[in-house]
């Protein structure tokens, strides 16, 4: 029994554990070029440590297979064995809990205007104050770019609406939205509302990042066999609110994009005469971030920094650990 122990201390001595760690990421991603952004090395890098691992499992490990890597049989035998052995080494070597005040990161999010305008000030104000070493690089893109980019490792979070995700994506609901229609006071009725028919009569702003999209207002319509003018499409909602005074345009955005109608007094919101369900606003990560301290202390400040009552004077408070989802669901 003692040989055979020593015999296996004699093989660990010989593997270097970032090796394995190589390994892992390899196995996980499929792909050499993910594998090192997961790993915060180069390519050459990586591929050489896939050479070195194929010599010591004598598997080629990954190989091509219609246009893109696979793994071979060795390779899926190592998997869980592999995930069972790192998870028990990073609870041993742990390390104390995750300080934001002394982390120095950089972390690239995605998100539309609309985000910036509701979630962003609250998030900068609360990331200041608690983790100022934290730098944020803020980009916008459409739904599937920002999912591209977070696979292919080049953002850390997209914020959205997510219907349909990868199975390598992680979603997390920040809050529910609804729709509302805006027009000029001026051509609205001056009691009641518009019916369907005379909302679809009216010319309509669309927001979208293209002037093709479709986006749930389309796809309601679509299933009603029906369609409404686009005469302006844009991807900016804030100038979109500023098209409306003094025309007879008809604009319909998520609830919260608007803010206090006090700012637009020649404006009033009404109900659509239209079936729009609630949705879900999210935010999105890949897996290969899910345990990273740091990543996850982000996460959880644009949670607590999304909700209504939470959304000002964040800058003295530490967000609390969210709920693992949150009630309400689309």
């Amino acid at each position: 029994m003692c040989i055979r122990i020593i015999r296996r201390m004699d093989e660990l001595r010989r593997i270097d554990l970032n090796l394995l760690l190589t390994l892992h990421a390899l196995l996980a991603e499929k792909h050499v070029t993910r594998a090192a952004l997961r790993l915060n090395k180069s390519q050459p890098a990586v591929s050489h440590a896939l050479a070195q691992l194929r010599t010591r499992f004598g598997d080629p490990l990954l190989v091509r297979h219609g246009g893109r890597m696979v793994l071979t049989a060795r390779a899926e035998a190592l998997t869980q064995p592999l995930e069972d052995a790192l998870t028990s080494l990073n609870g041993l070597l742990s390390a104390p809990d995750f300080d934001p005040s002394l982390t120095r990161r950089r972390f690239r999010l995605s998100l539309s205007d609309y985000a910036s305008r509701i979630v962003l000030p609250p998030l900068v104000r609360h990331v200041r104050h608690e983790a100022p070493g934290l730098d944020l690089a803020i980009s916008q893109a459409g739904r599937e770019a920002m999912l591209a980019q977070l696979t292919d490792g080049e953002l850390d979070i997209a914020l959205g609406v997510f219907p349909d995700v990868p199975e390598d994506i992680e979603v997390q609901t920040l809050f529910q939205e609804e729709f509302i229609s805006l027009a000029d006071k001026a051509v609205l009725p001056a009691q009641g509302e518009l019916s369907l028919e005379e909302w679809l009569e009216r010319p309509h702003i669309m927001l979208a990042m293209r002037p093709d999209a479709n986006d749930e207002i389309e796809t309601a319509l679509a299933a009603r066999g029906l369609r409404r003018h686009l005469a302006v499409t844009l991807p900016h909602w804030s100038a979109a609110v500023d098209l409306l005074a003094g025309t007879d345009l008809i604009l319909t955005v998520a609830g919260r994009a608007v803010g206090p109608m006090q700012r637009h007094r020649a404006l009033r919101k009404f109900t659509p005469p239209l079936d729009l369900p609630r949705f879900a606003y999210q935010q999105a990560w890949h897996i290969r971030r899910a345990n990273d301290p740091a990543h996850r202390w982000l996460r959880e400040a644009v949670l607590t920094c999304s909700q209504p009552a939470n959304s000002q004077n964040l800058s003295t408070r530490r967000p609390e650990r969210p709920a693992e989802a949150l009630a309400a669901q689309p």
